[in-house]
């Protein structure tokens, strides 16, 4: 059992990288830098009633005949950051053909997690209206535990006229799936959770979903927790009859591991690109 000293320590990115500060810098530079470039294949849409419950979609100059959208959902636990921050995650999958959505949420502590997995639900279904395609969710951090959300999540016990498979397949970089072990931590000061409700908020321990993908990626770099959580929701959903992957990505730390979505001609980038096509 891990102490709570040794939970601060697995837990806290931002002290376990120095140049945290540099690299969230240049994502706000980045992602201006793109939304200029792609001006005028980017579209804002409402999903909710706070500013910050928005997606930006962006299109891709050619497009191509795809089977799915690309629904983003950044990191911060779920206390910081937004998606303004994140434009240039939809650039690699934008120059391979595929739309891109960068979802917004408010934060904790203004409102809960449960708050923030129910908007992510929403979000999902006003973008699944507006494109009528269903959608590959991909999460970073606190983005890779509600993307896990809306994998397990039946759509039709919402609205029956949804899709069954309304997310047929998500990757989670740096995913958090159990939150009881931020509880005595730090992080937890803005989210309020007690074991309870942590355990409820885990999608690692909700009824799995069936006859998904999910892939769960993790820098090499980072807390042996971070492994743990990503390897132990492949291995579960995959008992449960779903198609799953593990990936350590080998000297990525947690706020390098997604810089690879930029790049179209990552491994990463054709990763999704492959789930998209195995779709059709």
């Amino acid at each position: 059992m891990l102490t709570t000293l040794d939970l601060e320590a697995e837990y806290n990115n931002r002290a376990r990288v120095a140049e945290h500060t540099e690299i969230i810098a240049g994502w706000v530079t980045d992602a201006a830098t793109y939304r200029a470039l792609a001006a005028e294949r980017h579209t804002t849409i409402q999903y909710g009633s706070s500013s910050r419950q928005a997606l930006d979609i962006f299109t891709p100059a050619s497009p191509k005949p795809d089977t799915a959208t690309v629904l983003f959902i950044h990191g911060g636990y779920w206390q910081s950051l937004s998606a303004s921050s994140f434009s240039h995650m939809a650039r690699g999958l934008n120059e391979r053909g595929l739309t891109v959505a960068i979802a917004g949420y408010d934060l904790c502590p203004d409102v809960g997690i449960a708050d923030i997995i129910e908007q992510m639900m929403s979000a999902a279904q006003t973008l699944f209206k507006h494109t009528q395609k269903p959608i590959i969710v991909c999460g970073h951090s606190a983005g890779g535990h509600l993307a896990a959300c809306l994998a397990a999540t039946d759509f039709q016990n919402i609205d029956e006229t949804l899709p069954l498979h309304l997310v047929p397949a998500g990757l989670a970089l740096s995913g958090l799936f159990e939150l009881e072990p931020l509880v005595p931590t730090s992080i937890n000061q803005k989210l309020g959770l007690d074991i309870q409700s942590a355990r409820a908020l885990s999608p690692r321990l909700w009824l799995p979903p069936k006859g998904i993908i999910f892939d769960a990626w993790v820098g090499g770099e980072e807390s042996a927790e971070y492994h743990r959580q990503s390897q132990g929701i492949a291995a579960v959903w995959q008992a449960a009859g779903n198609t799953t992957r593990f990936v350590s990505v080998a000297g990525a730390n947690h706020f390098t591991v997604i810089a690879p979505l930029a790049d179209a001609a990552s491994a990463l980038t054709s990763r999704v690109v492959e789930i998209v096509s195995g779709l059709k």
